[in-house]
């Protein structure tokens, strides 16, 4: 399995970072605005509406608080070439700040060289909106 890992410094506390994070529901107001039109659970299940209508499911796998870890893996609506998705956001304490790291398990090996780009804008997008204070 490949696996793809990106981090930044957020100019936000760790605190701050990590009630974005852990809000699952709402990535389409608090990280990715924008990238993800709209968002609906169904228990565990997150159901991302992008802005063109198409829509991906993901599992919730973890949310926890105490090492400020989620996990999620994509379950249907995949648009690129993978047979298997794996993610994880952990946020780090870094003095006043933070860092956000996202990793990224994929299979088959070869697509982490389509997914890196992907992971390393959608990060820098994730870091603007946080420092935004949206």
């Amino acid at each position: 399995m490949a696996t793809v890992s990106v981090a930044v410094g957020v100019a936000a506390s760790a605190a701050v970072v990590w009630d974005a994070v852990s809000d699952v529901g709402n990535v389409h107001r608090r990280m990715l605005p924008g990238r993800v039109a709209d968002v609906v659970m169904d228990g565990d299940v997150r159901v991302l509406t992008m802005p063109d209508g198409h829509l991906v499911r993901e599992l919730v796998l973890a949310v926890d608080h105490e090492l400020r870890r989620m996990a999620y893996t994509v379950t249907d609506g995949q648009r690129l070439p993978l047979t298997y998705h794996h993610a994880a956001f952990q946020v780090f304490e870094d003095g006043e700040h933070s860092r956000l790291v996202w990793t990224t398990d994929v299979l088959p090996h070869p697509a982490a060289a389509l997914v890196r780009p992907r992971v390393e804008i959608g990060i820098q997008e994730i870091k603007a909106v946080l420092e935004a204070g949206r």
